[in-house]
């Protein structure tokens, strides 16, 4: 796995090609009906805060998954998530959520946020690691045809002595 936490992505840098990367595989990981991708300026803008970073997980020479991260004060949120569906069920998701685990506790968060959809697959990933339900957001993703799903907000809480 690749950990960026970079301030800048130069264009031809490592950075900037696994930014290529992770937009390969949110093309291939949300389905657009749910509205949960994010544009490349999204993931750009983010990678461009000190408090951000992303995990790119590759199998090979091939991009598996990715995670894209944050830290605000001593929490940290796990902002996206996703796996290539040719890489599913083999532990990729569940290892790249516990090194933002890892990583997050490492610079001092105690809690690790997330939001997911309501319905979503991973959910149970998430429940088999130690995140509980804490709560709800009414039609907080905007679908393709207009449709709204709810946002089921977990945390998992951290123990930065042990990271």
């Amino acid at each position: 796995m690749t950990v960026i936490a970079s301030r800048e992505l130069p264009t031809g840098s490592a950075a900037a090609r696994d930014l290529d990367d992770v937009m390969a595989i949110m093309e291939e990981a949300f389905d657009p009906r749910f509205g949960e991708g994010w544009s490349r300026a999204q993931c750009r803008g983010m990678l461009g805060d000190a408090n951000s970073w992303i995990i790119v997980d590759r199998q090979g020479d091939r991009p598996a998954g990715f995670a894209l991260s944050r830290m605000i004060v001593d929490e940290a949120e796990l902002l996206l998530i996703a796996v290539q569906p040719e890489y599913r069920g083999r532990g990729i998701g569940r290892n790249m959520l516990m090194e933002v685990a890892r990583t997050a506790a490492a610079r001092g968060a105690t809690r690790l946020h997330l939001e997911v959809r309501d319905g979503n697959a991973a959910s149970d990933l998430y429940s088999a690691v130690g995140f509980e339900k804490i709560g709800r957001r009414k039609d907080y993703y905007s679908g393709r045809n207009g449709e709204r799903f709810d946002a089921i907000t977990l945390a998992l809480q951290l123990d930065p002595q042990t990271a």
